[in-house]
């Protein structure tokens, strides 16, 4: 119960009913007369064991009288407003600041009284105009991801891996090449092997029937050269197959532009050979000391040596090398072989072009000739086919990539090959085959005339 003291100034001090030990500052305020020095004041020092019942009831009054009681319920309601009070400002706070009363210090970041979390996959941005916690969700962006939620950005995965469609995790690439095992590279070696097979039983026929005239009037030696070199060309696209090594990239371009040079230029040295044999036919002509296998010949050997040192520098410049394609495709690894110098790579596609442009061009001015040179009829035709593959290929080329890219490759090479082989050898052996009644030189000569 409190009390009050009687004299000097008012002091409010808690005292107990039970008769229980009263606090040792309760003693030496009791003990301390109001006039006595600070000396005399320090000499006396309660014991800490007096009771409330020893104080003298001059200073201390232990009995609630009407007078205190009323200071105390005065005292007590001050005090219960200050503490609503108090109460009252920091729940205000914080529900401003979004913080639960409830939570721990090491709890929770202030909830956005705008909008949700963005989830994983998402980046935030804050809205313009609006409070520092509002703000909006946007998708990453292609090939980015975030892993966590209201990322404020997106970040790249690395090269060995691709966003999932999430866009929340990478995923690890596989590596890619065309291999002998899937349908693809399945299909083409078959459609390889079957027109290299092709190719050799057209050779053998020729071979068997070499002293034919259908035979002898084309030129015999030229013949067999392109039909080697087209058997020769059927079997480079298996070089393109299967996991690519330093061998192989070495290989592939150089031995199929040198070898297709050759075919290109046999077809070249068959035509301009009708063209002079023709002209050579003309009274007082000098046309006639060109005739024959020297020049068919050294037009062949000419372009195999060009072609040979285009490929050589290819090789010393920048050789083709086996390299990884970790950017063209997206979720693949593409194992390739990097052409090293795409000039040199293009400088021998345009050197066999020329020779193609320039077969077509003789070809094409011979197409009227007599019947029994009308070989170059079916030059004139393969040639065009020839072009049309070559010219398709270039876009095909560049608009695809990975195991695609050599696949359509291979595909130009067995189609202008078999262009070529179709065109001009297959109507001669029909005529071997089916009509040898034609194969004669009285046949020849009625048709001529």
């Amino acid at each position: 119960m409190p009390w009050l003291l009687k004299s000097g100034p008012l002091i409010y001090v808690r005292a107990r009913a039970d008769g229980r030990r009263r606090p040792s500052w309760a003693c030496q305020l009791a003990s301390r007369p109001l006039y006595m020095s600070t000396d005399k004041m320090n000499k006396k020092v309660c014991t800490g064991e007096e009771k409330l019942e020893t104080l003298p009831s001059s200073v201390f009054e232990m009995s609630m009288t009407g007078n205190s009681y009323s200071i105390y319920n005065a005292v007590y309601a001050v005090a219960h407003a200050f503490s609503t009070r108090h109460s009252s400002q920091v729940k205000h706070r914080a529900m401003a600041d979004g913080v639960r009363l409830d939570q721990q210090p090491w709890q929770m970041c202030p909830i956005s009284i705008c909008n949700d979390h963005c989830s994983s996959g998402y980046r935030r941005a804050k809205k313009e105009g609006k409070a520092f916690c509002c703000y909006d969700c946007f998708p990453c962006p292609e090939g980015k991801i975030s892993n966590q939620k209201d990322m404020d950005d997106c970040f790249q995965c690395s090269e060995e891996q691709y966003p999932n469609i999430g866009q929340d995790i990478c995923l690890p690439k596989e590596i890619s090449f065309l291999t002998y095992n899937e349908p693809l590279g399945i299909s083409l070696v078959t459609l390889a092997l079957l027109l290299t097979f092709t190719t050799t039983l057209v050779l053998r026929i020729f071979i068997k029937h070499k002293e034919t005239p259908i035979v002898k009037a084309n030129n015999r030696t030229l013949t067999y050269v392109l039909l080697l070199a087209l058997i020769l060309t059927f079997l480079c696209p298996l070089l393109f197959i299967g996991q690519p090594t330093k061998i192989t990239c070495l290989l592939r371009q150089t031995a199929f532009a040198v070898i297709f040079s050759v075919a290109v230029s046999c077809i070249l040295a068959k035509t301009t050979i009708v063209v002079l044999a023709f002209m050579a036919t003309k009274p007082g002509s000098r046309m006639r000391r060109w005739v024959g296998g020297n020049l068919a010949i050294s037009i062949v050997l000419f372009s195999f040596l060009i072609q040979v040192m285009i490929c050589s520098a290819w090789l010393i410049v920048a050789p083709p090398l086996p390299d990884l394609d970790k950017h063209s495709v997206t979720k693949v690894i593409v194992l390739e072989c990097n052409e090293g110098s795409v000039t040199m790579f293009y400088c021998v596609l345009g050197f066999m072009g020329m020779l193609a442009m320039v077969s077509f061009t003789v070809a094409f001015l011979a197409r009227k000739l007599p019947d029994s040179f009308n070989e170059a009829k079916f030059i004139t035709f393969s040639m065009l086919v020839f072009c049309s593959v070559w010219l398709s290929f270039v876009p095909t080329y560049l608009s695809t990539k990975g195991k695609y890219m050599v696949a359509a490759e291979i595909f130009s090479i067995m189609a202008s090959s078999f262009g070529l082989l179709g065109c001009i050898f297959f109507p001669k052996c029909y005529i071997i085959l089916v009509r040898p009644e034609l194969n004669s030189r009285g046949q020849l000569t009625i048709r001529k005339k």
